[in-house]
């Protein structure tokens, strides 16, 4: 289920559903009659190419989802547990560990930190599972969190969890009452604070990663197809897939997901 999931989320991204019907509209404009229909799918991808593009219309739409929650500022009392939603890695011994975490990894796992300094005694939860590599997310976040000066004991690990789910549901059982702070990205941080708290919890958000702008001053950055807003609507349509199926889910799952986390570093 988790595989199937994740092949159809990734088919229904903006960019590869606009090149299907692209490809769609090709071929029926060069092996059928019906060129008139392959006209108007090749000009939907194309439009629709370009409009996911544009940060005139991907900065709203991302901006809405990413400001939900504010960036997390000092509180009172102490802090139990700094918790870090995993993201994407590759291991490659060519690459510092700092490289072989994702650009939205490093970020995650950098505020985790510097949150956890603000609190002395708590704990680092890390996430993550290994995705068909020979080292879990979790792990790798590890090794360079001791890196940058975090105690080995002081981090624990959820190796097992592939997604939001499955984190916050591994996470209750040990995090029971005590005070939770979250980081994942700030697109992630809405339906992130939604499945903790339907596992019982009530962290204390704290997004980072943010992606979408408004002060962009110059013309030809604002106003031309770019990659990076490209990357914008991915996120914004990725988190409004998100939320759907959580509705489906929560529909046909009861049984929660229990795991033991492991604190053990090599």
């Amino acid at each position: 289920m988790f595989e199937l999931k994740k092949i159809l989320s990734s088919l229904l991204m903006p960019l590869p559903a606009l090149l299907i019907i692209g490809f769609i509209g090709l071929f029926l404009i060069m092996f059928t009659y019906k060129r008139g229909t392959g006209c108007v799918f090749m000009f939907i991808s194309l439009m629709g190419i370009f409009l996911f593009s544009f940060q005139p219309v991907t900065t709203p739409l991302l901006k809405a989802t990413e400001r939900t929650y504010k960036a997390f500022l000092p509180v009172d009392g102490t802090i139990d547990y700094v918790m870090v939603l995993g993201s994407g890695h590759t291991v490659d011994d060519d690459m510092p560990p700092t490289s072989e975490l994702s650009r939205t990894g490093l970020m995650r796992l950098t505020e985790g930190i510097r949150i956890l300094r603000m609190y002395p005694g708590a704990k680092l939860i890390l996430s993550g599972y290994a995705a068909g590599s020979s080292v879990s997310n979790a792990r790798m976040m590890a090794t360079v969190a001791v890196s940058l000066g975090v105690t080995k004991s002081d981090i624990v690990l959820l190796e097992s969890a592939k997604d939001t789910w499955e984190e916050a549901r591994q996470a209750v059982g040990f995090v029971g009452s005590k005070r939770l702070v979250l980081v994942t990205s700030a697109s992630h941080m809405q339906r992130a604070m939604t499945e903790f708290k339907s596992a019982g919890l009530d962290p204390i958000p704290a997004p980072t990663n943010y992606l979408a702008f408004d002060h962009i001053n110059e013309a030809w950055d604002r106003f031309t197809p770019q990659a990076k807003y490209l990357e914008q609507s991915e996120r914004f349509w990725h988190e409004q897939l998100g939320r759907w199926w959580l509705s489906i889910r929560n529909t046909l799952v009861t049984e929660p997901v229990t795991a033991e986390p492991t604190t053990t570093l090599e």
